[in-house]
């Protein structure tokens, strides 16, 4: 079954209703149509391509908010006039030794996302078909919208099934994207099953339009309906708006740390953090 919504500019509050087993919605000032449904098998080109996207899109954030920190402009200005000073007042010389400090940067952001896709290429998301559509634990949906008179795959949400006290992955994702957590952050206080989003990703021009919420009220209700506790997620610490999102919806933050599967240094270099936000029902 297909979740459908409609988008208004002259809406201004959500509505659903039921009509011949559908769910039918207005989103809020957005004037376009999605739904929101099952993988398929045939969407695999588009859902793989979406999700290296949506990862890889936070290296640049990442990168910014870093470089951004007191202690890493200290450090590039302190480069860069060592620089001046070797290359016998060289302004050129400064500016490639503070280039070289930004650039090492850099390099240590995209390690720890693009290294953590080419990870899950190779592991669940190498066989959707078999990690999630054949478990009835775990479940991927994926959101197509109305876009010029054909149907567009523009966001996913992927959620799996967790024992209560199974230890978790490292590094796992969320929203846009999202990533996860060290073992000792992921267990399972033994109070149950519990659910865990492992992948969620919208394009960029279709956030903001409630598209978002809509793909987590889909992961909510399937662990509700599966009798899971609870919902968790990780989310690294340069993407704000997915935060907001999930605060939004009751999510609260249980554990932090700068735990990734990369090298401990590019994670500290990076400054990254990592949260596991929980919502318990």
């Amino acid at each position: 079954m297909a979740l459908k919504f409609r988008g208004s500019s002259s809406v201004k509050s959500f509505r659903v209703s039921e009509r011949r087993g559908e769910r039918v919605g207005m989103a809020q000032k957005n004037n376009f149509q999605f739904s929101i449904r099952e993988y398929r098998p045939s969407d695999q080109h588009v859902v793989m391509s979406l999700f290296c996207d949506g990862i890889r899109e936070h290296v640049y954030p990442a990168f910014f908010k870093a470089m951004s920190h007191p202690d890493h402009i200290g450090v590039a200005l302190s480069i860069s006039m060592a620089g001046y000073v070797l290359g016998g007042s060289s302004y050129f010389q400064a500016l490639l030794f503070g280039s070289a400090w930004a650039g090492l940067i850099y390099y240590c952001c995209h390690e720890i996302y693009d290294g953590y896709v080419t990870r899950r290429l190779s592991t669940d998301m190498a066989d959707i078909r078999a990690n999630y559509l054949e478990n009835p634990d775990n479940g991927f949906w994926v959101a197509e919208a109305d876009a010029n008179g054909q149907s567009k795959v523009v966001g996913m949400v992927a959620v799996t099934g967790k024992e209560g006290g199974e230890e978790g992955e490292r590094f796992d994702d969320c929203n846009g994207g999202a990533m996860g957590g060290g073992s000792e952050f992921a267990q399972d206080a033994g109070d149950g099953r519990y659910g865990k989003i492992s992948h969620m990703v919208v394009v960029f021009p279709w956030r903001r339009k409630n598209l978002g919420s809509q793909l987590t009220r889909t992961a909510l209700d399937f662990c509700k309906e599966r009798g899971y506790g609870r919902l968790v997620l990780d989310v690294s610490s340069p993407q704000r708006d997915a935060i907001s999102l999930y605060q939004k919806f009751g999510f609260v933050q249980t554990a932090s740390h700068s735990e990734t599967h990369a090298n401990r240094w590019f994670s500290k270099l990076a400054r990254i953090n990592v949260m596991q936000m929980e919502k318990f029902f």
